[in-house]
């Protein structure tokens, strides 16, 4: 494969999980890569102890680690959940006050990319509820990330694994964007494109590409079938990136994948190890 040209990030709430949260950043860079990803990694704690946001920082730093991504918190993820901000109640009010939180942890750290994550339908409540009550809450963190001239992210899911997410497509989460940007008017929110949730909803992933690129701010990609690392399912990543470039997109490409049954560092040997560092520039 090729891939000269593109700048890989790794995402270390899927890859390298078989270490503690703080070891794996080294695990990262040992393995050749120099920018990373994250799922809000407290699951439990939007608002985690201080002490546990510089621990992470810290390991991030002393790895040689540059954060170019964010999740803001989404509940139990992996697991049940698939969001916060469209379900009323805690869990809403767990992601508003989160929101300060992760944009203050991820600027210390020279991120300004945040993605927001949806949420599941909620049995007893009225979808419209739940809409406005998720567009009010993207305003609000749209708004928040402007503050430090950040991206807001709004990804599309896939209804396979995520029935109860009303983001399941492309042409969605793209209607959620332009949603938040008209009221707003700041133009900070954008399309993550995942190429795995979109192959598995059996969207064109060219015709994605062609008509979102320019609205998207960042690419996350696995193989499918089967969520592994490129070369292990079906798709034509040199293509499918190839294609990204010649409709303009220069932005990361997040590794997201599951590494198989060895350790995450043996996941890797599709991408040449001298292809694996990037710079932020």
């Amino acid at each position: 494969m090729g891939f000269t040209d593109t700048r890989f990030n790794v995402n270390l709430s899927i890859l390298f999980t078989e270490l503690p949260l703080l070891e794996r950043p080294a695990a990262a860079r040992a393995a050749g890569f120099t920018a990373v990803e994250l799922w809000w990694p407290w699951v439990d704690a939007p608002v985690p102890d201080e002490a546990e946001l510089a621990a992470l920082r810290d390991a991030l730093s002393e790895a040689g680690t540059q954060l170019v991504g964010l999740n803001f918190y989404a509940g139990q993820l992996p697991g049940p959940d698939r969001g916060a901000l469209s379900v009323p109640g805690e869990e809403s009010e767990k992601f508003r006050a989160n929101v300060p939180v992760a944009i203050e942890f991820a600027r210390s750290l020279g991120c300004t990319t945040f993605n927001a994550l949806y949420g599941n339908r909620v049995e007893g409540v009225e979808a419209a509820e739940q809409d406005a009550l998720a567009l009010a809450n993207l305003v609000f963190a749209a708004r928040a990330v402007g503050e430090v001239g950040g991206t807001l992210l709004i990804e599309a899911l896939n209804a396979p694994e995520s029935p109860k997410c009303p983001i399941v497509s492309a042409p969605k989460a793209i209607e959620i964007v332009d949603a938040v940007n008209a009221a707003t008017g700041l133009d900070n929110a954008r399309f993550l494109m995942d190429l795995y949730h979109l192959s598995m909803n059996g969207e064109d992933l060219d015709e994605v590409i062609d008509r979102y690129a320019a609205k998207t701010a960042h690419v996350q990609i696995a193989d499918n079938p089967g969520r592994g690392a490129p070369g292990t399912g079906e798709l034509d990543f040199p293509d499918l990136l190839d294609r990204l470039k010649k409709a303009g997109y220069d932005g990361w490409i997040g590794l997201e994948y599951k590494p198989g049954d060895g350790p995450s560092a043996g996941a890797f040997e599709w991408l040449p190890a001298p292809l694996r560092a990037a710079t932020t520039s």
